[in-house]
C-alpha cells in the first residue's frame, strides 16, 4: 500500500476521493469520500440493483431522498440504500457538507465519476446532456430514475 493522497474527482460541484477500491479488498467493498459544498446537488437520482450504498455523515448536512424519504445526514449519522431503491441528495445549507460512501460488493469505480465529471464539464455551467449522463450511468450499474411529476 502506498502513502500517497487519493486522487480527488471533481463531478461538477461536487469532489469524490476513493479511499478503498475494488482491487484493495478483493472486490467485496470499495470506500469514497464525497465533498458536497453548499447549497450543491448530484445531477441525477438513481438505484442500483447489484450493491448496496452505506452512507455516513462526516461534516455539514447532506440531505438525502430515498424511496421518497427525506433524511439528514449529520456527523456521525447513517443510512443503508438497498438494491433497487431510488435515492439522491443535495446540500441544502450553507455551510460544505461530507460522506463517507461504502459499496458493496465493490462493483462501482472511481471510472463513473471520471466520466460523470466530463459530462458535467462539457455543459460548461449548462443543463447537462442528460442521455449522456443515463448511458453512463447504466454503463457502470446504476438505473436513472425517471423525472419527477410535474407540479
Amino acid at each position: 500500500m502506498t502513502s500517497t493522497q487519493p486522487e480527488r474527482i471533481t463531478v461538477g460541484a461536487l469532489s469524490v476521493r476513493f479511499l478503498v477500491e475494488s482491487d484493495d479488498s478483493n472486490g467485496t467493498v470499495c470506500m469514497f469520500e464525497c465533498g458536497v459544498p453548499a447549497n450543491a446537488q448530484m445531477p441525477m437520482a438513481h438505484s442500483h440493483d447489484a450493491f448496496e450504498e452505506t452512507v455516513f455523515g462526516l461534516s455539514g448536512c447532506t440531505t438525502y431522498t430515498v424511496a421518497g424519504e427525506t433524511i439528514e445526514l449529520n456527523p456521525g449519522d447513517s443510512t443503508c440504500i438497498k438494491r433497487g431503491v431510488v435515492h439522491g441528495f443535495a446540500n441544502h445549507g450553507d455551510v460544505d457538507a461530507t460522506f463517507l460512501a461504502i459499496i458493496s460488493p465493490a462493483l462501482f469505480g472511481a471510472q463513473y465519476f471520471r466520466d460523470v465529471g466530463a459530462v458535467l464539464a462539457a455543459a460548461a455551467g449548462g443543463p447537462p446532456d442528460k442521455a449522456a449522463l443515463g448511458a453512463i450511468m447504466r454503463e457502470h450499474g446504476l438505473t436513472p430514475a425517471p423525472p419527477p411529476p410535474s407540479a
